[in-house]
């Protein structure tokens, strides 16, 4: 980019804002970032960084730190709800990715992003409490009014060349574009949380176990070693049917009551479900939702990225990676053209058709579908031999397919 000194206001934070501001500045390229919450905190539950996620996070120079906060993953392994192994393979770097698969504290990525992002940009290029409230352009520029979060009282307004949104799934620059829009719910709930417990199998597996049709976990470790006591803290995430409930309110904590009764079956030689999710520190709930995809994220000197750009189901840990690969690609744009709207212009046309393709898959074919799939063919009972409904090879394609569509295949990666 010829003029360094173009104004760049990043609207968001999170995952993609600060990814994006390390690009920008890696590249020569300054902005500013303006978060909504009024202090970084390491909150949440777990989050899995996929090798083309990681493939993004190295070239920002934050693969060993994020190693050694998380835990490395080896394999994947798919169970029906009765305990019985589905299919497994290796992940990351023992599926010959040249980068690891990371399960990691969302709080302890997003902080592992933020200390870089004030390291190299500058503290004061990064600024919290900051709630986006509306904006204008015209042929000069962007303005930006903002309100102070924490009070509700007004902050000064930004005015900057470009404004680039990374303020989530519900935007409000990109409700500025689709007032009338809301996300999309097919009754699908979901609870998350974490808790402390023995490394189950090896310690380093990724699990799914059921599927939607009758009640879905997601099993996976996030930090080794919690309490010098050898055990680990693992996140959890379930699935279920709405089953007459109303969709639930990401605002509040989850309870136990409203879902455990679908597990309580779920004892196993090697994993005891509803004891784990008893031991709970955090229990969180949020609706299954996504965004119809839409036509168009740039309009004139504001685009969108990440899930302000393409919501997708919380599902095969694609969307953070998805966010990522957004923001290097519109930096890599911005590093070539001497017109920033011509950047975001094109940005655009590389990204929206394939995140749309991903967010479609996520809904019909997301990487349970093994699970779905199984669960059809045996009649959702168990199985004395597998390959009479379905071969390994079978599955293994199943598997392989959604990661291409979802760009990790292991070519796409290397």
């Amino acid at each position: 980019m010829k003029n360094p000194n173009t104004d760049i206001a990043i609207v968001g934070g999170g995952i993609a804002g600060l990814a994006l501001a390390l690009g920008l500045h890696s590249r020569g390229i300054p902005s500013r970032v303006y978060e909504v919450a009024p202090e970084i905190k390491e909150l949440g539950v777990g989050i899995t960084i996929l090798p083309h996620a990681m493939r993004e996070l190295t070239q920002l120079g934050l693969q060993e730190k994020l190693v050694a906060a998380g835990i490395t993953n080896y394999e994947s392994a798919f169970f029906n709800r009765f305990g019985q192994l589905i299919y497994k393979e290796p992940r990351g770097l023992r599926a010959g990715y040249s980068y690891p698969e990371v399960g990691i504290h969302r709080g302890r990525l997003h902080t592992i992003l933020f200390e870089a992002a004030k390291a190299r940009l500058g503290a004061d290029r990064i600024v919290l409490n900051r709630r986006c409230i509306g904006l204008e352009q015209n042929d000069s520029g962007v303005t930006l009014h903002f309100q102070k979060t924490t009070t509700g009282a007004a902050a000064p307004s930004v005015r900057a060349d470009i404004a680039l949104a990374c303020d989530g799934v519900n935007s409000a620059v990109r409700r500025h574009f689709y007032p009338g829009e809301d996300v999309a719910f097919e009754g699908i709930n979901t609870w998350r949380g974490v808790a402390r417990g023995k490394p189950i199998l090896d310690g380093h597996t990724y699990i799914r176990i059921g599927s939607i049709k009758t009640g879905k976990i997601v099993i996976y470790p996030i930090v080794d070693d919690i309490d010098g006591e050898g055990n680990q803290l693992i996140n959890w995430t379930t699935e279920a049917p709405l089953l007459g409930r109303p969709k639930n309110d990401w605002n509040k904590p989850g309870k136990l009551e409203d879902f455990l009764p679908i597990y309580e079956s779920w004892k196993f030689d090697w994993l005891d479900v509803p004891a784990l999710l008893k031991r709970s520190e955090v229990l969180l709930e949020y609706p299954m939702v996504d965004k119809d995809p839409i036509p168009r994220w740039t309009f004139g000197r504001i685009t969108f990225l990440g899930d302000a750009a393409h919501p997708m189901y919380q599902r095969g840990s694609n969307g953070s990676a998805q966010a990522l690969i957004d923001a290097r690609t519109l930096a890599d744009l911005m590093q070539t053209t001497d017109h920033p709207q011509e950047a975001l212009t094109a940005y655009e046309a590389a990204r929206l058709a394939t995140t749309t393709k991903i967010v479609h898959t996520n809904r019909t074919t997301p990487p349970d579908f093994i699970n779905i799939k199984v669960d059809e063919l045996t009649g959702d009972r168990p199985f004395d031999d597998l390959d009479k409904f379905i071969s390994q090879d079978e599955l293994r394609a199943l598997s392989d397919n959604y990661k291409r569509i979802a760009g990790f295949g292991q070519k796409d990666v290397g």
